[in-house]
């Protein structure tokens, strides 16, 4: 099936023959579905935290960070921005000189509430020698759009989210990635000042965001007493995913070479796994908001939380290798596994008593998460359930649409009916009790991976997604739920979400 050129290319990847033979039968053999049991809830999979629980996190947070642990903040950041402006792209195709669209009026209409609407003017400006309110009156809309899109202006249709201006302060305006230092400096400095993040990005932009480092670190550490310790790394080729067509056989391109794509971002499991970190922070680089207390705090909560249940479970793992395995202490880990970390084995108790051992340690001995959940206000994409998994215990999981069956009414009615929404706000534990670090890539779940419809060249393709990075490639790990305040989450996928308060000052 393949040639000697096909197999040079698998190679400039990093990848193997068979590998690519697995993904292929991926396509012919698709993906199974997860069983689920429930929704998860209040009460059943998530926890929330009183005034009280909150203040005792936020004090063992803080002591964590002065015990000089390594703490990264870890920001996929590789998003174009070009899908934020799709409708004002419909637009310039579109025959209409005029604006027609509800949408697109209010572009128009609340443009001052922008974050670059001062800069847009000044490029329409140098561009055309009317600024906006000129343009406006001529009926040249498109021209303010071109400017806002286009290289002979802002060319926010060609650079990555993280770069563009979000928020405007007296002081001064950010962008997305000034954001995330900010919120780095607010939540994980060390007690050495040090702030750690990492951002995954596009090769083609990496330039771009070091020469925002360049420009504009110096500043925040100054305000914030800090040190930035700031890296970047790409999707890693070796994560790309063959196309096939209709038939399951490759997808061949004008050239005749085989058709490969980025694999998704559970692809990013990789570049996670590389990080020298005890504890890492997880956010999207647009989920962040202007300076709020909330939003610091809950990240510590969370963080308190998460390395309070990482105490917990390094000494239960210490007395069971050190042969304090007595009945009382095994039914006290049962207990913690079921109230703590919700983990239930329907008639584990009935178990062998070395059986119980071995399943109680492999258990515990996993990476850790805990994951703030809002409130599910109708945002698309996946939240938290109770799933089944391959050796029948039953755990919190974070899944898509695409891992339920939708055509069972049953599993149907527990997807639209679940309460919470998953915002991507994740606080990782990533070793084990002695120090060393988790293998991440043995924890996915490579049955969790899903097909999609895509085209080329006019052509219709099926493109494989690896595993979420959340989803199947943290499914064997360790998961707490905590419902967190619904204004924490702020996520920008169109350019008009910048209008909504929680994004204005």
């Amino acid at each position: 099936m393949f040639t000697a050129k096909d197999l040079n290319l698998f190679a400039s990847k990093g990848l193997r023959p068979e590998q690519v033979e697995q993904q292929m039968e991926r396509f012919r053999k698709g993906f199974p579905f997860m069983q689920i049991t429930a929704s998860a809830s209040v009460g059943e999979g998530i926890s929330v935290l009183d005034q009280a629980g909150r203040q005792a996190c936020l004090a063992r947070w803080e002591k964590y960070l002065a015990s000089g642990r390594r703490v990264v903040k870890f920001v996929p950041a590789s998003g174009a921005a070009s899908r934020m402006f799709k409708d004002l792209y419909a637009y310039l195709d579109s025959p209409e000189e005029r604006p027609s669209d509800p949408q697109e009026k209010r572009f128009f209409d609340e443009m001052k509430g922008f974050a670059f609407y001062e800069a847009l003017k000044e490029a329409c400006s140098a561009k055309n020698g009317r600024d906006i309110d000129g343009l406006l009156r001529e009926g040249k809309y498109k021209e303010i759009v071109r400017c806002l899109l286009g290289p002979e202006g802002l060319n926010y249709g060609r650079l990555p989210k993280g770069l563009l201006l979000f928020h405007a302060y007296p002081e001064e305006i950010r962008t997305a990635f000034e954001e995330h230092l900010v919120e780095g400096a607010l939540y994980a400095k060390d007690a050495a000042g040090t702030v750690r993040l990492h951002f995954t990005v596009s090769p083609e932009h990496e330039a771009l965001f070091k020469q925002c480092v360049a420009e504009k670190a110096a500043r925040y550490e100054q305000r914030f007493a800090a040190h930035y310790e700031i890296s970047f790394s790409c999707q890693k080729p070796s994560t790309d995913t063959i196309a096939v067509d209709a038939d399951n056989r490759p997808f061949r391109d004008k050239e005749g070479q085989i058709v490969f794509r980025p694999g998704g971002h559970g692809a990013l499991i990789e570049n996670l796994d590389e990080l020298e970190a005890d504890v890492i922070f997880l956010k999207n680089i647009d989920n962040v908001s202007p300076d709020k207390e909330e939003t610091v705090i809950y990240k510590k909560a969370l963080a308190g939380l998460l390395v309070g249940l990482q105490e917990k479970i390094f000494a239960y793992l210490r007395a069971l290798d050190g042969g304090e395995c007595g009945e009382t202490l095994l039914d006290e880990i049962g207990r913690f596994l079921e109230q703590s970390l919700c983990i239930r084995k329907p008639g584990w108790e009935k178990m062998e008593k070395e059986e119980r051992l071995t399943y109680l340690r492999q258990t515990l001995d996993r990476p850790l998460r805990v994951c703030g959940m809002v409130k599910n206000q109708g945002e698309p994409g996946g939240g938290p359930f109770l799933a089944v998994n391959a050796d029948g215990s039953i755990s919190p999981q974070i899944l898509e649409s695409s891992q339920i069956d939708l055509n069972d009414p049953q599993k149907k009615a527990l997807f639209k009916q679940g309460p919470h929404f998953n915002p991507v706000d994740l606080v990782c534990a990533v070793r084990d009790y002695k120090g060393n670090k988790y293998k991440l890539r043995d924890y996915v779940d490579d049955n969790t991976g899903f097909i999609s419809q895509k085209s080329k060249d006019g052509r219709p393709l099926k493109a494989l997604e690896r595993p979420g990075l959340w989803n199947g490639a943290m499914s064997r790990w360790n998961s707490v739920f905590v419902e967190v305040p619904a204004k924490t989450f702020t996520p920008v996928k169109t350019v008009l979400d910048l209008l909504r308060p929680e994004h204005q000052l």
